[in-house]
């Protein structure tokens, strides 16, 4: 899953392709490619992926995602799961954080090194 994060626009350099601009954060501020959006100005919020800006939204669209960003840091400062998460079942991959296979080749229990 991709996420995109909203940042007001603050300052604009370059032209065309290589146009380019910092982006505040909620107060980080960060360097952000913009040639996927030729029609931002200074002022305006987008939404980045990856150090590319990929599209402008309203402000209170970009104030919501930041409530929500919020939201969740607040629930990650308490050192427990949601309950909706706690009662949610688990795949293997969701309690080991691997995918879910075992490591084996395929064949009987036997490695590649042994046959």
């Amino acid at each position: 899953m991709c996420l995109a994060i909203p940042g007001q626009l603050i300052e604009i350099e370059g032209m065309d392709l290589f146009r380019s601009g910092r982006v505040s954060f909620g107060g980080i501020i960060r360097e952000v490619n913009l040639c996927a959006v030729p029609e931002a100005e200074v002022g305006d919020y987008l939404l980045v992926h990856v150090g590319m800006a990929i599209g402008r939204i309203d402000a209170a669209e970009a104030r919501q995602v930041f409530d929500y960003l919020e939201k969740i840091d607040q629930l990650d400062e308490l050192g427990e799961e949601p309950a909706a998460l706690e009662q949610a079942p688990r795949t293997p991959s969701m309690r080991s954080g691997r995918s879910g296979r075992s490591g084996r080749s395929g064949r009987s229990g036997r490695s590649g090194a042994d046959s």
